[in-house]
């Protein structure tokens, strides 16, 4: 396991067929703050997070996860990492240097061992953000991101060998084996978490709100707006997060959260909990039963940029 040089996940990048439509989910609905746009990409933040950006969106004749990308503490972190990952065998798709996106920075991108394109960044500027109100439906951060794989254990390893990442759960059943790891880069439960799935694709996206109420509130506005539920509302056991599910107009998968558990990484240990227990996959008892229908939702399209950099 290599030493952990990265610090926390910076921002979720996806290219769209209906560029518009998409925009005017996640900058209206959904809400994040559109704060830069050239030439079909945009760039949204979250009113809560000193990062630049939380979400890219490009226009594009075919989805696909473009990157996504994590913060290092320096540049010379940076170029400690993109020496270890050549060493390694790991294929760089850029050299560390300048990053051109909002608040800049020095950063390179790598492909991951499933083909999805891993960006890494230092000295991004910070975002002038602000502090999330009492009753304000909106996102804080962005939490985590998940990602489907066919060959879980693999792609497990290759995270905690050359990024660091520390498994903190997994989830099993006694017919399916193990299904989900959580893998932290810091005291937080999980910035990723793995899925086994047909493909690799992206599973959802995770953002963080201000509190129960607000996480509530912001899950009805997304109802009543007439956007598809796929699971929830609930609260997990594995991170002890709440959780609502929605498709966003192009079938990804977008959750809203609040309190994810912050661990003491000397001490845990970490679980495997059985899912096919009901507690296990939703404490409170209150969302729909997980089932076949929602993993399916979850398992998202075939990613088609497994192996093929963005073109920016």
């Amino acid at each position: 396991m290599s030493a952990r040089l990265l610090t926390h996940l910076r921002h979720v990048d996806l290219a769209v067929p209906d560029y518009d439509k998409q925009l005017d989910f996640y900058a209206g609905v959904w809400g994040l703050t559109k704060v830069a746009e050239d030439s079909g990409i945009s760039f949204l933040a979250a009113e809560g997070s000193p990062e630049q950006y939380v979400v890219r969106l490009r226009k594009a004749e075919e989805k696909r996860l473009d990157l996504v990308s994590y913060g290092a503490a320096t540049p010379a972190d940076v170029d400690t990492l993109a020496e270890q990952l050549l060493s390694g065998g790991v294929q760089l798709i850029t050299q560390p240097g300048q990053v051109d996106t909002p608040g800049g920075g020095y950063g390179f991108r790598f492909f991951d061992v499933d083909g999805r394109t891993i960006e890494v960044s230092a000295d991004v500027a910070v975002r002038q953000h602000r502090k999330i109100e009492e009753k304000e439906s909106i996102p804080v951060k962005l939490s985590h991101v998940v990602l489907n794989s066919p060959d879980l254990e693999r792609t497990r390893q290759w995270y905690e060998q050359h990024l660091g990442f520390r498994l903190s759960d997994s989830l099993s059943s006694p017919h399916m084996g193990e299904v989900m790891h959580f893998m932290r880069i810091s005291n937080q439960h999980h910035s990723m978490a793995l899925a086994k799935g047909p493909h690799a694709s992206l599973h959802h996206v995770s953002f963080e709100m201000r509190g129960i109420d607000e996480y509530m509130r912001g899950s009805g506005r997304v109802i009543r707006a007439g956007f598809q539920k796929i699971w929830g509302p609930g609260r997990h056991m594995a991170g002890d997060n709440t959780f609502t599910y929605f498709l966003d107009p192009h079938g990804n998968t977008v959750e809203y959260t609040t309190e994810l558990e912050c661990l003491d990484e000397d001490t845990w240990h970490p679980h495997v909990y059985d899912f096919s227990q009901p507690e296990v996959t939703d404490q409170w008892g209150t969302a729909n039963p997980m089932n076949e229908l929602v993993a399916k939702e979850s398992f998202n399209d075939p990613d088609r940029g497994c192996f093929v950099a963005p073109p920016v």
